[in-house]
């Protein structure tokens, strides 16, 4: 389908979303704990029915209601009597693969655009502890035999969601395990978020630093404690695409529902718009972005990927130039973020430039009329939403129900905001 966009500024206050990273990660302690947990999450996405579609094949039951899921454990160790299709959910495939092979195995499927997304890693590091796996990442694929616990090393300018799943599956192993991660590890506040929703199901890692490493160990059957109740937090992630908006506007656009001292990578959104000349408010439980004079900025994005389709917008209409980088990990993204962020805002105008792993910006005072191709990504949609506000044309967004993917309210909040827009077929 095709969203087509009008000029105009978006304002307003709108709550902030549960967080889907968040969400995965409880979801998945839950389905392993000892008794039934309640995850309070008001909204839900493509992904996220992912993994309750997973954990549902792996023997753990799901009743929804009212925002509520109600998860009762899967169980003892066993293999998953039915194929696990995790759709495109990359976190859903890569969080479940090592838990899985830790209860024994499963068959996994999914869409075809998943089997692009690298997995190697990962599975090597599980065969050399014991599992067979038939591919080397294309789906579908068997994992079967049992994981075995020990040092896994890993280098760490590889994807954090490896790290997540071997963190999940490492309680459910005979022995002590420990996961040695090179350093820099990029995207590391997601392991910073794995811990902490670990923690709250009674599960610790000791982390140490040695030798250029970073090592997390976990006793063996560390086992796994319902809190009974788990209320997901606001989704940073989402919510920076309303920030960067309320930086593009006249009054500025305010996100509740969101924790100052959360976890999630992208709240790094706060530093990056201050650093672009945007006046931030934070309460306890919101943030809010007030328009000022934009200026470029140098950003590292290396601990937080996923916030460059936000602050793009942001980018192209500040005064100067602006460097991101850091950035590579986007080109393995549900499309490369690089490639498709750069073509993306350049037809509506944009000075955009992808330069080894970095964008590279020139400002311009204004933003055109033109069509988009979202490239099947629900955060190019969101960006070529946002940036549609600024241009002095309609901007015609081709693919956009691919927000659904992480966001499927997201053109009902902008319409909220006072964005003007309307879908065709």
């Amino acid at each position: 389908m095709i969203a087509r966009i009008e000029p105009g500024v978006l304002s307003g206050t709108i709550p902030a979303i549960p967080s889907k990273s968040e969400a995965h990660r409880a979801l998945i302690c839950a389905a392993l704990s000892d008794t039934p947990t309640r995850i309070v999450c008001r909204a839900s996405s493509e992904d996220i029915e992912a993994t309750l579609a997973c954990l549902d094949a792996l023997g753990a039951r799901i009743e929804i209601e009212g925002g509520v899921y109600t998860v009762t454990p899967m169980g003892r160790a066993a293999r998953a009597a039915k194929p696990l299709d995790c759709r495109e959910s990359g976190s859903t495939l890569r969080f479940l693969l090592p838990v899985a092979a830790a209860r024994g195995g499963a068959r996994f499927e999914g869409a075809p655009r998943l089997s692009k997304r690298p997995l190697l890693p990962l599975i090597r590091a599980l065969r050399e502890h014991g599992v067979t796996v038939d591919t080397d990442g294309e789906l579908p694929l068997t994992v079967s035999g049992q994981l075995s616990a020990g040092v896994f090393a890993l280098p760490g300018n590889i994807s954090s969601q490896y790290i997540t799943g071997l963190l999940l599956a490492a309680p459910l192993l005979d022995g002590t395990t420990t996961i040695r991660v090179a350093e820099p590890i990029e995207s590391k506040p997601y392991i910073a978020l794995t811990i902490d929703v670990l923690h709250v199901f009674g599960v610790d890692a000791e982390i140490v630093h040695e030798d250029g490493c970073t090592c997390y160990t976990m006793r063996a059957r560390a086992a796994y404690s319902s809190p009974g109740s788990f209320k997901v937090g606001g989704d940073w992630s989402n919510a920076a695409f309303w920030l960067a908006a309320g930086a593009l506007s006249e009054t500025g656009v305010c996100v509740e529902g969101l924790s100052l001292s959360s976890k999630q990578a992208d709240r790094s959104i706060l530093g990056a718009l201050s650093l672009f000349g945007v006046r931030v408010v934070r309460t306890a439980h919101s943030a809010a972005a007030v328009p000022d004079e934009l200026r470029g900025a140098r950003i590292d994005v290396s601990s937080c990927p996923d916030l460059v389709p936000a602050i793009a917008p942001l980018a192209a209409l500040a005064e100067g130039r602006t460097v991101i980088t850091g950035a590579g990990r986007l080109r393995l993204k549900e499309s490369d973020r690089l490639a498709s962020i750069s073509n993306a805002l350049n037809r509506i105008g944009a000075h955009v430039d992808v330069i080894d792993d970095a964008l590279v910006f020139e400002g311009v005072g204004q933003l055109h009329g033109g069509e988009i191709d979202a490239a099947a990504d629900h955060r190019i949609a969101m960006m070529a939403a946002i940036a549609a506000t600024r241009a002095d044309g309609p901007v015609l967004i081709h693919g956009a129900q691919c927000t659904a993917k992480s966001y499927p309210d997201f053109f009902e909040d902008f319409a909220a905001l006072g964005g003007r827009m309307e879908w065709r077929v």
